[in-house]
């Protein structure tokens, strides 16, 4: 297993809370993202601004996307899921993507760790459902340490 997905692993039960980060006591699901970066890289690579929960919406800004592709590496379209992955969701269609999360199994039941507001961390199934909300899957960038 590695280290992406057993930190994330000790996130779950935390509550969700718009904006938070902090492991425990409650997070969101960037703050969730934020918290793994932090335990293993160390420090988040750039400050966040304060957001509202419609997540540039109202302007058509792929904020989340563009913030993975700054810092993260793009899976190749049609690799296989590898758990660690950091998922980046479009809820609804036609809208931006707004939802993370770090895949944590592949194969025949792959699942998902994320934050999910009125049930906090969790990990979920990846259901058809889910995947069909897959707008991007992102790495996180390579380390010294073999498990990342």
């Amino acid at each position: 297993m590695s280290v992406i997905v057993r930190t994330a692993r000790s996130w779950i039960g935390t509550p969700y809370v718009h904006q938070g980060a902090v492991r425990g006591a409650g997070t969101d699901c960037l703050g969730l993202i934020r918290g793994v970066w932090t335990a293993v890289y160390g420090a988040e690579p750039e400050a966040v601004p304060a957001y509202t929960a419609d997540w540039s919406e109202p302007q058509k800004q792929e904020v989340l996307w563009s913030a993975a592709a700054r810092h993260m590496v793009r899976v190749p379209p049609g690799r296989a899921f590898i758990p660690g992955e950091c998922l980046l969701f479009r809820m609804r269609d036609g809208a931006v993507a707004k939802h993370l999360g770090i895949l944590s199994r592949a194969g025949d039941t792959p699942a998902f760790i994320h934050a999910y507001s009125g049930h906090g961390v969790v990990e979920s199934g990846l259901s058809a459902p889910w995947v069909r909300r897959i707008a991007a899957r992102f790495d996180f960038p390579a380390t010294d340490d073999p498990e990342v």
